[in-house]
């Protein structure tokens, strides 16, 4: 079997049209690209950003008993968008549900600190590796603000410790600090695939005894009469500024902190925040103007 795919370049506001079009022309799936190279910031969970500039592209199947008529298929969408960008080639065969999988490597966070698709050998066997599932949400250890934070934890004395994931997505970060050493993760996300992931994620490194996740409602019910020894969240600057009371009144007396998903643009605004309730100690950049925050909770009685 041989696949057609037809790519149509169209502005944002012709995307909805374009996938749809394409669905009801036999498209086995349509699928969303970037097409001038522009730069989202990173998304809040449950949120789908699209670029200024969209490639549309459809996949039709093509039987060996059943040819594609091309052209008709061409000069038809020509009919609806006359002035699209569109062109056409054929694909040889190949498990398309599978080839994403090709594009994922081993991510090294420090010494004896990985992440590895779970499809994928550890490079160093002995290394705290954590296995992830690239697939289901939020976080894979690509995006400067999820290494940051990662790598944060790395440096940090999980033993034994209560660890709160604040924004948790793919679960990453809070798989991380069992796999470092933390006591019991206790993780949130207000999208709900972000739950679930962060289930298959901590249940595919073998601590999701230790790990609870919830919505934000549920979770803070669960939570509300405990105090945790260390908080990470990597979320969004707004979202981090108006959570930063809520947060002060989770944690210990001097527990650690990092904060993620804040620009370079953004940090002194929520570190004057947080200076109210935390003491600000570090700043970390990574890839251009990606910031961490981390400190320390101010010491109260």
């Amino acid at each position: 079997m041989k696949w057609l795919q037809i790519h149509i370049t169209v502005d944002q506001a012709q995307v909805e049209f374009t996938e749809t079009l394409l669905g009801s022309l036999g498209a086995v799936s349509v699928t969303l690209d970037d097409a001038e190279n522009q730069d989202l910031l990173e998304p809040l969970p449950g949120e789908t950003p699209l670029w200024n500039k969209v490639i549309v592209t459809g996949i039709y199947a093509q039987e060996d008993d059943e040819q594609i008529d091309v052209a008709a298929l061409e000069t038809f969408i020509r009919t609806q968008m006359p002035d699209a960008d569109m062109r056409s080639e054929f694909l040889e065969d190949q498990v398309w549900e599978r080839s994403w999988m090709d594009y994922y490597e081993p991510i090294q966070i420090s010494e004896k600190y990985w992440i590895v698709p779970e499809w994928l050998e550890p490079p160093e066997a002995d290394a705290v590796n954590i296995k992830l599932d690239p697939g289901l949400a939020f976080g894979t250890g690509n995006h400067a603000s999820t290494f940051l934070c990662l790598q944060w934890l790395g440096t940090v004395d999980l033993k034994d410790k209560t660890v709160i994931d604040y924004g948790c997505g793919s679960g990453i970060l809070g798989v991380a600090a069992l796999l470092l050493g933390a006591k019991k993760v206790y993780a949130t996300d207000i999208d709900p695939q972000a739950v679930l992931a962060t289930k298959q994620n901590a249940e595919l490194n073998g601590v999701l005894d230790n790990l609870y996740v919830a919505l934000p409602e549920e979770f803070n019910e669960t939570f509300k009469d405990q105090k945790a020894d260390v908080l990470v969240a990597n979320i969004l600057a707004g979202p981090l500024m108006s959570l930063a009371s809520e947060f002060a009144n989770l944690v210990l007396s001097e527990a650690d902190f990092a904060l993620a998903g804040v620009i370079e643009e953004q940090v002194n605004d929520v570190s004057e925040v947080y200076s109210e309730f935390f003491d600000v100690l570090h700043v970390e950049k990574r890839e251009e103007n990606w910031c961490r925050i981390s400190g320390k909770r101010h010491k109260y009685q």
